[in-house]
């Protein structure tokens, strides 16, 4: 699922010349699938295995998210290891804010669903008043990349709410949320590659619902046969899916074969 170049109506905050994240390939979704899972269970190593807290844990993790988004931030172009380590990184912190407002506040997940679900349209409309275009094809100025990111943590966190809220309040079940969500990404991709659904609203929805799909995948690996899962442990899923991430992100630093052409940031 890719989308179109969508040409901007004015020049915008911060000139760049280059996209600073990758074309929507498979490789993309891949790594995306696989960081969503790594964020669901690094998150329960931190927390349990180590016996961190979520509170800690928590300001752990966005401290060296914050890291990681300054490296990214200063890039004149998309580097796939600082790009992916964000995304990783990201993944886990907004699993963690999720599980903090549920968790330790006591937040229904019903509520932090509908409040990120909210927060994440509001982002929208308030880059597309600025912007005038969604498109992750023309993440080529400081504003841009700062609407691209919050939408990302959003997402991730809206991710984790519905996911758990099917799976563990709704008493799903991990297997059956993997094959619920997987399926609906289907139905977003057959809808529109067949039925036109516009390539920008194809990709966020796509993008929301990856994040339950790969945290479903993640609990059903590491979870005891207990709780319904297969029993490897967070450090062995965790593990194997950081070191697939690794590889796939080496890959692309070698061949480029994501990255993106060329774009002026205020024209064609």
């Amino acid at each position: 699922m890719t989308t179109s170049y969508e040409r901007p109506r004015h020049h915008s905050v911060g000139h760049r010349t280059l996209n600073k994240v990758p074309e929507v390939t498979l490789y993309f979704w891949i790594i995306k699938i696989l960081c969503t899972t790594v964020g669901e269970t690094a998150a329960d190593f931190l927390n349990e295995n180590l016996g961190l807290g979520l509170t800690y844990t928590s300001a752990v993790m966005a401290a060296l998210l914050v890291l990681a988004l300054v490296f990214q931030f200063s890039a004149k172009r998309y580097v796939p290891g600082v790009y992916w380590l964000a995304v990783v990184l990201i993944s886990v912190v907004g699993t963690l804010v999720s599980d903090n407002l549920t968790d330790n506040l006591g937040v229904a997940l019903e509520a932090t669903t509908l409040v990120f679900g909210a927060l994440l349209a509001a982002t929208f409309v308030a880059w597309y008043a600025c912007e005038r275009t969604l498109s992750i094809h023309t993440i080529s100025t400081l504003r841009r990349e700062a609407f691209y990111w919050l939408a990302i943590l959003f997402t991730f966190a809206l991710g984790t709410a519905a996911g758990d809220l099917v799976a563990e309040r709704l008493d799903v079940g991990y297997a059956v949320s993997a094959i619920l969500f997987g399926g609906l990404i289907a139905i977003v991709t057959a809808t529109h590659l067949r039925l036109r659904l516009g390539a920008v609203p194809a990709f966020w929805i796509a993008y929301v619902l990856t994040r339950p799909f790969g945290a479903s995948i993640g609990d059903y690996l590491s979870q005891s046969q207990d709780d319904g899962g297969l029993g490897l442990g967070t450090v062995t899923t965790s593990g194997l899916f950081l070191a697939t991430i690794l590889c796939l992100v080496v890959y692309l630093s070698i061949t480029r074969k994501d990255e993106s052409v060329r774009q002026p940031a205020g024209g064609s």
